[in-house]
């Protein structure tokens, strides 16, 4: 169409007339006279604006598709951390629930042999002596500690306490090969001398050669003069190994000691002795011997049957 005063008019006259509908459809609202027009115009290009949404959607969808991948990324990430966070709070209440429980156990052992006990935690292995088998306990003179004390645990004998500072002590370990012991075997009563053997078994040296010892008994400290460095009736460990009686002034046995050494964490330092010797009464209660179950068979006889052997038949 040429740019002509004719064709200027008409695009003005069919813009008045557009916006004459528009007017009329607004003041007419829901009973609007155009209402009928707009549903066909909609009934004919419903499909086309149908087929065009199909076409754009994919890439809409998209778009989302990424935006909410990011949103679950951050969400996978932040599942993440709270499961980690998680397992480090659960990993701790599993340490704190065996730390309580060896508490309870040293406790109740303290309770047995009226010992007092200064609780400690094992804060370093293997102090700056030597090679010896040391650890280093987080308690020291300001908590009462002194040189020559016995510590324990919940299973038995630990050490003894050979250098204190103001808030730290140094523990010299039962199987160190230097450490020694007078040991009271459970019962009999003999007597001997108990010496470390690092990852092996005690060596008790015991003072009768003629001593009667078997495999499972059980042995205990002696005790020292002033109950330094050990008190007396603490639990060391059980016989796994007797070497045969050659005729000597000694006789020598193996022990299998009661504390596991190599996972020490929570011991008590024996502050205050008991009053009277508690014997045996520290040691776990003896295992009852599991009896031999026997099998009786009894047969019984059958009845004989006519024609058998050994039978004589009837004429």
């Amino acid at each position: 169409m040429r740019d002509t005063r004719e064709s200027r008019l008409l695009l003005v006259l069919l813009i008045a007339i557009a916006f004459a509908l528009i007017t009329v459809d607004i003041r007419g609202g829901e009973d609007s006279p155009v209402d009928g027009a707009r549903r066909a115009a909609a009934t004919v290009l419903g499909p086309v604006e149908n087929g065009v949404s199909s076409a754009v959607d994919p890439i809409g969808n998209a778009i989302a598709a990424v935006r909410d991948s990011g949103e679950r990324h951050s969400r996978i990430t932040t599942l993440e951390r709270e499961n980690a966070a998680l397992k480090t709070r659960l990993g701790s209440d599993d340490r704190n629930r065996s730390r309580v429980r060896q508490l309870d156990s040293l406790l109740k052992k303290a309770g047995a042999g009226q010992y007092g006990v200064k609780a400690a935690e094992v804060i370093g292995i293997g102090a700056a002596q030597g090679f010896s088998w040391t650890v280093t306990i987080d308690a020291g003179a300001r908590d009462g500690i002194e040189r020559d004390m016995t510590v324990l645990n919940g299973d038995g004998l630990v050490g003894r306490v050979t250098t204190v500072g103001p808030g730290t002590a140094t523990v010299l370990l039962a199987n160190d090969p230097d450490f020694t012991v007078g040991t009271r075997m459970e019962k009999t009563d003999e007597l001997g001398f108990t010496s470390g053997g690092g990852d092996g078994p005690l060596r008790v040296d015991l003072l009768n050669g003629k001593s009667k010892v078997k495999k499972g008994d059980r042995l205990v400290t002696f005790g020292s003069a002033a109950d330094k460095p050990f008190v007396p009736g603490v639990p060391v460990g059980q016989v796994v190994r007797v070497d045969p009686s050659g005729g000597d002034l000694t006789r020598t046995v193996y022990v299998k000691p009661y504390v596991g050494f190599t996972k020490l964490d929570i011991v008590g330092v024996v502050v205050e002795a008991p009053r009277k010797d508690p014997r045996d009464t520290v040691l776990p209660p003896a295992p009852k011997p599991t009896p031999t179950p026997t099998v009786t068979v009894t047969v019984t006889p059958s009845a004989q049957v006519p024609g058998q052997a050994g039978q004589t038949p009837v004429p």
